[in-house]
């Protein structure tokens, strides 16, 4: 590590925090300090840096001691965070390190809906062999709405399977990924897509994207994936399009709320594969995780905050 030493990095991470910081420890060296803090009480006068989970705003707050120059949040997401009480400080994120392995999640699903798994496994004989009709991803159309590094990372691997891939962002910027399409409208991308795949920020402006009128604009039949947050999408409207057949499966690996109580209809509706939140689940991901913290580290130790990379947007909220 080279540069000026400056005060203790603060992870506020619960349960995974001694995890974490003997993770940074050994990334970092001795030229740093790592410290574990649940609360304010724990905070070295001098801490300079706090890496935490989303977790509670209020102990968010509490940690925000005025030497806290920076904070990380350990993950793509920041809906939530206590954006009030940051004041002038940078605050990063976890941007695409999970980004492969929630891609995999996604083209795994796809495949799975495509080729009918597990349902096309037998355990008996069946009344004929050498008989099906199964799909395929080469010709079929992938929107994608949001196009950052998860979307980017879906967009490539469908590609390699010749489907179409389509995307819809807030900006007109072109897609990083060559032979994406970029269209101007959710329901021109709606209308066109085989696959739909949410891989959006969850903000004001992305709150029930995915409400009655989507569905409505909907191409018959098409299957529904949500990796983004499940604020995306108006679950009661979700239900009317599953019954209808509008939606042909919704394979959600988010909801709302989270955890999602017992009872709730998605758990058994036939026509929904539901996950708890594991997508980003990877081998990959908590070293990408690490590596993208300390490299920005040794940037803010060496040209202080505003050589900071993966900003949050306090104002877009991501």
């Amino acid at each position: 590590m080279s540069g000026p030493i400056g005060g203790p990095i603060v992870v506020n991470a619960n349960p995974y925090g001694e995890a974490l910081a003997g993770g940074l420890r050994s990334l970092l060296g001795e030229s740093e300090a790592v410290v574990v803090c649940d609360g304010p009480a724990g905070v070295p006068p001098d801490a300079q840096v706090l890496v935490t989970l989303l977790g509670v705003p209020a102990a968010i707050r509490a940690l925000l001691v005025p030497s806290i120059q920076w904070v990380h949040v350990l993950g793509a997401g920041v809906e939530g965070f206590p954006f009030d009480s940051l004041g002038a400080r940078p605050l990063t994120c976890s941007r695409g390190a999970a980004a492969a392995g929630i891609a995999e999640w996604v083209l795994a699903v796809m495949l799975a809906w495509e080729k009918s798994l597990p349902e096309s496994w037998i355990q008996a004989p069946p009344a004929r062999w050498n008989t099906a009709s199964l799909g395929t991803m080469a010709g079929r159309t992938v929107g994608l709405v949001g196009i950052g590094a998860i979307g980017s990372e879906v967009a490539r691997r469908c590609l390699a399977f010749d489907a179409t891939v389509v995307a819809v962002r807030r900006t007109t910027a072109v897609s990083a990924v060559p032979g994406v399409e970029i269209v101007s409208d959710l329901h021109q991308l709606l209308a066109r897509s085989d696959h739909v795949v949410l891989a959006a920020p969850a903000t004001a402006l992305t709150h029930r994207l995915m409400d009655a009128a989507a569905f409505a604009a909907l191409k018959p039949g098409a299957h529904l994936v949500n990796v983004a947050r499940g604020s995306l999408v108006d679950q009661e409207a979700l239900r009317g399009a599953l019954d209808d057949g509008r939606v042909a499966r919704a394979s959600l690996d988010t909801v709302d709320p989270e955890p999602l109580p017992a009872g709730h209809w998605l758990y058994t509706h036939a026509a929904v594969r539901l996950s708890p939140h594991i997508s980003w689940s990877s081998p990959h991901t908590m070293p990408n995780t690490l590596a993208l913290f300390v490299e920005n580290v040794r940037r803010f130790r060496t040209g202080g905050v505003s050589a900071l990379s993966d900003l949050v947007n306090p104002d877009a909220r991501y």
